[in-house]
């Protein structure tokens, strides 16, 4: 009668950690969709996306003002790295290396980089409601919050 009880045991834990690590997949996986956001008065899709490591990524897919006013293509002109000054608006990627913390129920671990400022900030990242996840970045102690709604 022990053993089957202590097997019973052993199996149930089994279960139960197969469990809790698949419910944790799937919360760190919520994040992974299509965003719209205004930033700068200007609006942009974000895709976010997951990769082989298990952290999360996020790149610029569409803004709402392809081309400025003289007919050219909108290029990341702000950014501090010279080799990335070249590319499109809409394909600009604003973070990668992005961790779920189950403790605190939020993504972070990573920087994300601002194309209206040229800055690159330490960001968190949380779902305020089904739909809305609000983004946080802090430089020095200062932050800026700003929220993306899911479209897809």
């Amino acid at each position: 009668m022990k053993r089957f009880t202590l097997a019973f045991i052993f199996i149930f834990s089994a279960f139960a950690l197969a469990f809790a690590q698949n419910s944790q997949n799937s919360n760190a996986d919520a994040i992974v969709g299509v965003y719209q956001t205004e930033r700068g008065g200007e609006l942009s899709k974000v895709k976010v996306t997951k990769a082989a490591d298990g952290t999360y990524s996020a790149q610029v897919i569409w803004i709402q003002e392809r081309y400025d006013k003289k007919g050219n293509l909108k290029l990341d002109e702000k950014n501090p790295d010279k080799s990335l000054r070249n590319v499109p608006s809409d394909q600009i990627v604003l973070f990668t290396g992005l961790n779920y913390n189950a403790d605190k129920k939020r993504w972070d671990g990573t920087k994300i980089y601002d194309p209206t400022m040229g800055l690159t900030a330490k960001m968190t990242a949380e779902f305020i409601s089904d739909k809305v996840l609000r983004i946080r970045g802090t430089i020095l102690g200062i932050g800026q919050t700003s929220d993306w709604t899911r479209v897809e």
